[in-house]
């Protein structure tokens, strides 16, 4: 195992989902690492030394000595990789397949919920004025596809926690946290990874106030 210094470069105000999903990955296997703030608002992530670092200029980056990676899922993917120890994904490659799915499909689908409920609701508690029929109808499939996969274990998406599961329940608390209509099984499911200690050391990151 590499025992070079981690650091984890991320938004400052801890509002994004994707920073969050590598912080928790890293917690969760017990990994010592930096994290390093940028304002974003002041264009910290376009200045030439971060560019360096990150090909896309976005949060998260992570960095390991001489080696950098941007983009949440990948870099989850390489710390299961390179620290197996503590997995974060299946082990099963039809199961880790699929938790793999599961991201991809939330960082590609459901913009509409991601417009009219940023992440300002799930860790600043603001509240946003009631759903479009577009945010409407993405919502739909939302709580479709998460009552179809977790119509077997309303506790964790495949048998066991993975990182998929803090990915998931981001998504639905957009929903829940603004009040919106979520069946019950699906509000305690995200309760429930909420309470996960790394999760809360990421909700619990002191914010300014707007």
């Amino acid at each position: 195992m590499s025992h070079r210094p981690l650091r984890l470069y991320v938004d400052s105000l801890f509002t994004s989902p994707y920073a969050m999903s590598v912080f928790v990955a890293l917690r969760e296997k017990g990994l010592a690492f930096e994290t390093v703030p940028l304002d974003l608002d002041a264009g910290q992530h376009q200045a030439a030394d971060y560019a360096r670092l990150s090909l896309t200029r976005r949060v998260p980056t992570l960095e390991e000595g001489e080696f950098s990676l941007s983009e949440s899922s990948a870099i989850t993917e390489y710390l299961d990789e390179a620290y197996p120890e503590s997995r974060v994904y299946p082990v099963e490659p039809q199961q880790r397949a699929r938790a793999r799915q599961v991201q991809a499909w939330l960082r590609s689908d459901l913009l509409p919920i991601r417009q009219e409920r940023s992440t300002l609701v799930v860790f600043c508690g603001e509240k946003m004025p009631p759903l479009s029929p577009l945010a409407e109808a993405a919502a739909g499939k939302l709580i479709s596809v998460a009552q179809a996969l977790l119509a077997a274990d309303p506790d964790c998406l495949f048998g066991t926690w993975s990182i998929a599961d803090v990915d998931l329940a981001v998504m639905l608390n957009r929903l829940v946290l603004n009040g919106d209509a979520v069946p019950a099984q699906l509000v305690a499911y995200a309760q429930r990874q909420w309470q996960r200690p790394s999760v809360q050391e990421w909700v619990n990151q002191p914010r300014p106030r707007g």
